[in-house]
């Protein structure tokens, strides 16, 4: 992808990231995308196929955003546990504050975006899921990489379950999540210098 083409399509994401929170995904045209983005409807159209792909798109790449904050996370941890937790809170917290996430989260049509958390969610998990999965790995190369992943995919579900319902403190949650991670691998909870202190 050349330059000026991904600063076109950033151009038309930033667009429909901006009406789809003003307007929810029911209220947003292609034509309104393209009169924002200062490009014509076919443009738009020729870049993402359709709105729901637009709306994918868009959604895609604000996952991409959020993983930058996890890899942050991550990194200022050096046990799994503290490391899993911190993540979890990260997600619900962020999720909770952001508004393009309300939209997907509160969509009040029949047409709404929850799919794209739910039903639909695979191009989602499958980067979430792959993305800390690699990052856990470069950070704790001892650990077994088939485990990590399965239990990395589970966690990611049951962290977007939270997000879309959630059911206790995010605290709460997020401990409850570290711990099945951690048990699922055989880690320790707490560090061995940590219990040894």
């Amino acid at each position: 992808m050349s330059t000026a083409h991904r600063s076109l399509r950033e151009a038309m994401l930033d667009a429909a990231a901006d009406l789809l929170v003003q307007r929810g995904y029911r209220g947003v045209r292609m034509q309104d995308v393209a009169d924002a983005a200062k490009v014509s409807r076919q443009t738009v159209y020729n870049e993402f196929g359709d709105k729901w792909g637009l709306a994918q798109a868009v959604v895609v790449r604000h996952n991409e955003a959020y993983l930058d904050g996890i890899d942050q996370v991550l990194c200022e941890h050096d046990d799994l546990y503290s490391a899993v937790t911190a993540a979890v809170r990260f997600t619900l917290e962020t999720s909770a504050d952001d508004p393009l996430t309300k939209v997907v989260l509160t969509g009040a049509d029949g047409d709404d975006m929850l799919p794209l958390l739910t039903t639909r969610a695979e191009p989602v998990l499958f980067a979430a899921s792959a993305r800390i999965a690699e990052h856990a790995l470069a950070q704790w190369p001892e650990l077994d990489r088939e485990a990590l992943t399965e239990v990395t995919d589970a966690a990611v579900r049951m962290t977007m379950s939270h997000m879309v319902l959630p059911s206790g403190p995010i605290e709460q949650v997020a401990g409850f999540i570290a711990r099945m991670v951690t048990r699922y691998l055989g880690v320790p909870a707490v560090p061995r210098d940590r219990a040894d202190a």
